[in-house]
């Protein structure tokens, strides 16, 4: 998204009355006591962000990243933020796989091409889809069928039923991804076994909940098995005073719908808890 979109609704919001504080990171930076102690309410909403861990062997080979990382630092380095205190993650004149058939994967596969990747192959654990979808069969879900991003037109190569058995690398680099078909189960087929050229791979294959350590540790809010914050969808309480909770850190992993859903009805709980009413919307 271009960032005076962005810009624009920073200070929409400031005349409206909220304060932004930046470079902050709650729980490292700044204790979350602090918060707590200075406000009548917390609302979190840090999202889902710890990576899910691929089970990979040699996933600490030079040239093996996560997406997220990537992909910030290359925001940063296009609104002009300073970067120089940040090991390089750079596509230039290397071959890339991605790993990972979402939008995520997605902008990896464009961040790459516009830093100047000689190629990017990505890996879709799923079938290839029908060019047409059979509406009689998915209706009213999302239809079914092929889709090519702006990013993935401009000339990725794109591997379907495709699973990652290994990594590859020399004197401590990777130099290649080993692959093998599945089935419709997504069990590994014998004999199909290939491995990718690669000097850089990237891991797009989503996220396994919220980081506990730092905001969430530091509030002492209860957390259920997949790392999500406890609260039910009535008023985003967690089981500590005055500490609510919204979006990914509380369902999980999910789409920026549901997030501006639950962070309006989390604010319409918020006012009828501080105010005794409220005339907010749900």
């Amino acid at each position: 998204m271009e960032k005076k979109h962005i810009d624009r609704r920073v200070k929409q919001m400031e005349a409206e009355g909220v304060t932004f504080h930046y470079n902050v990171n709650v729980g490292v930076t700044l204790p979350f006591a602090t918060l707590t102690d200075e406000h009548d309410a917390v609302l979190m909403t840090g999202g889902a962000e710890a990576p899910r861990d691929p089970g990979l062997p040699d996933t600490n080979l030079q040239g093996v990243h996560y997406a997220m990382p990537y992909l910030t630092q290359q925001n940063k380095r296009v609104g002009g933020e300073d970067v120089s205190k940040i090991t390089p993650i750079l596509a230039g004149g290397k071959h890339v796989v991605v790993i990972g058939g979402g939008d995520t994967a997605s902008d990896c596969v464009g961040t790459a091409f516009r830093q100047g990747a000689l190629s990017v192959t990505q890996l879709d654990i799923r079938p290839m889809a029908p060019e047409i979808e059979n509406k009689l069969t998915v209706w009213p879900y999302w239809p079914t069928k092929f889709r090519t991003s702006s990013s993935q037109a401009e000339g990725a190569e794109r591997e379907f039923q495709a699973a990652t058995l290994g990594l590859e690398g020399r004197n401590g680099r990777l130099t290649g991804v080993k692959c093998v078909r599945v089935d419709e189960k997504r069990k590994p087929i014998p004999g199909t076994e290939f491995v990718l050229q690669a000097d850089l791979c990237f891991l797009a294959i989503g996220f396994a909940g919220s980081l506990i350590e730092g905001m969430i540790a530091q509030s002492g809010a209860a957390v259920d098995k997949r790392a999500n914050v406890i609260a039910n969808e009535r008023d985003y309480r967690t089981s500590v005073e005055k500490v609510f909770v919204a979006g990914d850190m509380r369902r999980g992993q999910s789409l920026v719908v549901w997030a501006i859903r639950e962070g309006r009805q989390a604010a319409h709980a918020i006012d009828k808890h501080l105010m005794g009413e409220t005339i907010l919307p749900v």
